[in-house]
């Protein structure tokens, strides 16, 4: 009995060691998938979600895939601390060992900071963006006819076709009329990396943070 007990706990020891070997190597080949859809110079860092790992292996396919592909910058929008998860990604044991090209995600979802400084280089000549916490502001001088003349305004950010933009509301200092030359767009067009598109932004206290997803997102070798 003693000698089955130390047969099955020598068992157990060796199966966690060769599923966080499997692992480490599967992990390494799916961030350089993920490295050449994002068209990184980097490899970055990838986990896979679940235990054990050679459960989901044996099955080709893995419920969530994490990684961290750090600061990117998109259509000169420097994107910071870029992270997310690739969910249902199938990839049959096989074509991972043999480098073979069809491994897909089901639905990969992404997020990113713009740091206030980056919201600020969009901002239009005589604006200045600022604010602290989930708010958004902006000030300045501006031309109104021959006079410059000075503001201040909360803005409001939302999704647009082609980009983030930023919307002056409870303008103070010049006519509401005149509020529109506050306003403008910070650039998306096109796609972040695995084509995800930016669905939804929203104010936190590093500056905005932006959400984008894909579905059915091939992870090329």
């Amino acid at each position: 009995m003693r000698k089955l007990i130390i047969f099955l706990i020598v068992l157990i020891v060796l199966l966690v060691a060769v599923d966080r070997v499997a692992v480490s190597g599967v992990q390494r080949d799916i961030a350089n998938r993920i490295a050449a859809a994002s068209d990184l110079s980097g490899t970055p860092t990838v986990t896979i979600e679940g235990i054990p790992f050679l459960t989901q292996a044996i099955a080709g396919r893995y419920p969530e895939v994490r990684f961290d592909l750090g600061t990117l910058t998109y259509n000169s929008v420097e994107v910071k601390n870029l992270r997310g998860a690739a969910y249902d990604v199938t990839a049959p044991l096989a074509d991972v060992i043999q480098n073979r090209a069809r491994i897909v995600a089901g639905r990969v979802r992404v997020q990113g900071t713009l740091s206030r400084a980056t919201v600020d280089k969009f901002a239009p000549r005589g604006v200045k963006v600022g604010g602290t916490g989930d708010t958004i502001t902006a000030s300045g001088e501006v031309n109104l006819g021959v006079t410059k003349v000075k503001f201040d305004a909360e803005m409001r950010v939302e999704v647009v076709d082609g980009g983030i933009k930023v919307t002056a509301e409870k303008v103070n200092g010049i006519p509401a009329r005149a509020s529109g030359m506050l306003s403008y767009t910070i650039p998306f067009k096109g796609k972040l990396p695995f084509g995800a598109k930016v669905t939804s932004v929203k104010v936190v206290p590093a500056g905005l943070e932006i959400t984008a997803e894909a579905s059915d997102v091939p992870l090329r070798g």
